[in-house]
């Protein structure tokens, strides 16, 4: 895992041309788009056009992009306007009564999209900042989120420390991992997000109440 390049470094590569960096930002980061394009229930031909049209994008782009916060919202924003458009232009004729835009779906899909989006940014995000943690770090924190976990014991034995010295050092890792900026930024822009919906309700439920009292 230490010898994976950090996003920065890679869009800074494939700003420049390198071939191989950009090959590797697709990799990294087309789950997240794929994971979008799934919650909207788009096929598999038109998810691939998305993605293919978004990277273009993304190429053009990367040269004024400065962070990987930067570049998963960016990411984010751009596929779920790329399906909204398919899913207008596929229910057209019948846009009057039922277009499914992205503004349009129901709040319950609205809510297990967000946290689809959430979790996929933050596995993006979370592989780029462990590459910068140092690679004691990088194993313990590997092993801990094994699949299947594995006993202390085991973990004791691959790294060769005592079985009650992998909480603190979990716990140590752990808050270096919280303090890389890009996570920083992706938890602060979605707790935004959060508080910005709930301010909505609450105003919407306000208006609702105001014209039952006018009505009655």
């Amino acid at each position: 895992m230490s010898d994976d390049p950090p996003a920065n470094v890679l869009m800074t590569r494939a700003a420049n041309g390198d071939r191989q960096a950009r090959e590797t930002l697709v990799e990294r980061y087309a789950p997240l788009i794929w994971s979008i394009c799934r919650r909207y229930q788009l096929s598999s031909a038109d998810a691939a056009d998305i993605g293919q049209a978004i990277w273009t994008q993304v190429m053009d782009q990367l040269g004024k992009v400065r962070d990987l916060a930067a570049l998963t919202g960016w990411l984010a924003a751009t596929t779920q306007r790329e399906c909204g458009k398919v899913r207008r232009a596929a229910h057209r004729p019948q846009a009057a009564r039922k277009a499914l835009a992205a503004e349009t779906i129901p709040d319950d899909q609205t809510g297990n999209a967000g946290q689809e989006l959430l979790l996929a940014e933050l596995h993006a995000t979370l592989r780029e900042a462990l590459t910068g943690l140092p690679p004691c770090c990088q194993q313990l924190i590997t092993l801990l989120t094994a699949d299947p976990p594995l006993p202390d014991g085991q973990i004791s034995a691959k790294l060769g420390i005592p079985a009650g010295s992998i909480g603190p050092r979990r716990s140590r890792c752990l808050d270096k991992l919280r303090r890389d900026p890009a996570i920083a930024a992706l938890l602060d822009a979605h707790a935004a997000a959060a508080r910005g919906k709930l301010s909505r309700q609450k105003s919407g439920r306000s208006s609702a109440g105001s014209q039952a009292k006018a009505s009655a």
